[in-house]
């Protein structure tokens, strides 16, 4: 039986979770899904037209072709912030994570890892990476525009190289949802012991990172001297809302994932009656009522578990049908992840019902018997009275 507590392999993660709407696949690296949304055309188009006045600048007379190139240079750009999120997931992999997805968007990349991180060091390593793969990139562009001649490839080349090494700086902020926010929740969680303080104190810094931002056009003019265009205004608006709701989402993720320990799958569990698979649905029914079990497994003659009865199903069966059907005809066949242990519990019962969805799973003991049925409704309303506490 699969371990449901180990990363799902990468093709059953792709069955379980389909891509989000409005993204388009280009291409994987490592295995993993490259998805591009459509947020990104966007920025691009607003990159080609930013940069269409200094390629002009540098290459006269080139026309609408000044677009085009910068164009490309957006798409130039976001290859490095591909390769900043790769190095994410290929440290995530590495230490022994699944990886579901990179996503590029408006305001740069993402990468969806299957699960949390289970320790401290894992955390800083796969946050950090990304900030440090940014500033190599601007390094190494810094260096080759510093040989570069002047014209339209060593602006390019100047321009990536400023681009990365800003990207590099600002995720290295303190404050979720940036990486550094993680880098801070590494250290703190490592500090106290405690991953939710870590999250929570990270949140806050990711909330004054975005007061912080939202503040610099009122005092960008004093400082600088340059009075805030609207595109300003616009961008710092996007980039702290952004900020805001990204570590507001983190902190209140933390606060329920405090009160998932008490999420134990045991106590949950229905009780169970094994009938075999061509018994009759009404027959099967009458003895599951009989013996007050709230479920019913099929299983072979030498008791393995074949299938689990839906419940669904059988309600929607009328009752002057039932002594026709075989109750193996209302029963989900036993597949990977429909079989938990009963002692699962907490963050690991919720990945393993996200990771294989359906209505019933079978609980057994580490001997292999039968413990019970939980009811994913069961799961839900448990999970929904411990977040009320």
């Amino acid at each position: 039986m699969a371990d449901p507590t180990e990363p799902a392999p990468a093709d059953a993660r792709r069955q379980a979770a389909p891509r989000a709407p409005g993204t388009f696949r280009i291409g994987s690296i490592a295995g993993i899904d490259v998805l591009i949304t459509t947020s990104w055309f966007v920025i691009a188009l607003l990159i080609s037209v930013a940069f269409g006045p200094r390629i002009e600048a540098v290459e006269p007379g080139l026309g609408f072709w000044k677009y085009v190139a910068g164009f490309v240079f957006a798409v130039v750009l976001y290859l490095s912030v591909l390769l900043h999120e790769a190095s994410h997931a290929v440290v995530a992999q590495r230490l022994g994570y699944g990886v579901n997805s990179i996503t590029l968007h408006f305001l740069g990349g993402m990468t969806e890892i299957d699960g949390t991180s289970r320790t401290p060091r894992h955390e800083f390593w796969i946050a950090v990476v990304g900030p440090l793969t940014s500033l190599g990139v601007g390094l190494v562009a810094g260096a080759a525009w510093l040989v570069l001649p002047d014209g339209l490839v060593g602006m390019a080349v100047g321009g990536l190289a400023a681009s990365n090494l800003l990207i590099g700086v600002l995720n290295l902020v303190p404050g979720l949802p940036l990486d550094g926010g993680r880098v801070l929740k590494a250290a703190v969680w490592g500090a106290s012991g405690d991953p939710h303080r870590g999250t929570i104190v990270a949140g806050w810094g990711g909330r004054v990172t975005a007061l912080a931002l939202l503040a610099w056009p009122l005092v960008m003019e004093p400082l600088t001297g340059t009075t805030p265009t609207v595109l300003d205004i616009v961008l710092v608006f996007v980039v702290g809302l952004f900020l805001w709701t990204g570590a507001t989402a983190a902190m209140a993720h933390a606060q329920l994932r405090r009160r998932l320990p008490d999420l134990v799958a045991r106590p949950l569990a229905r009780r169970t009656l094994t009938v075999p698979e061509d018994l009759p649905l009404a027959e099967a029914v009458r003895r599951a009522q009989e013996a007050q079990a709230g479920s019913i497994v099929t299983v072979a003659a030498d008791g393995t578990p074949v299938g689990i009865v839906s419940e669904a199903a059988v309600t929607a069966m009328p009752a002057d049908r039932r002594p026709w059907v075989a109750v193996s005809a209302v029963a989900r066949t036993m597949e990977d992840g429909l079989m938990l242990p009963a002692t699962v519990a907490g963050e690991d019962l919720v990945m393993a019902i996200s990771r294989r969805p359906a209505e019933e799973y079978l609980l057994v003991e580490d001997d292999g018997r039968i413990y019970g049925v939980l009811a994913t409704a069961d799961v839900d309303r448990a999970f929904r009275e411990n977040a009320r506490r």
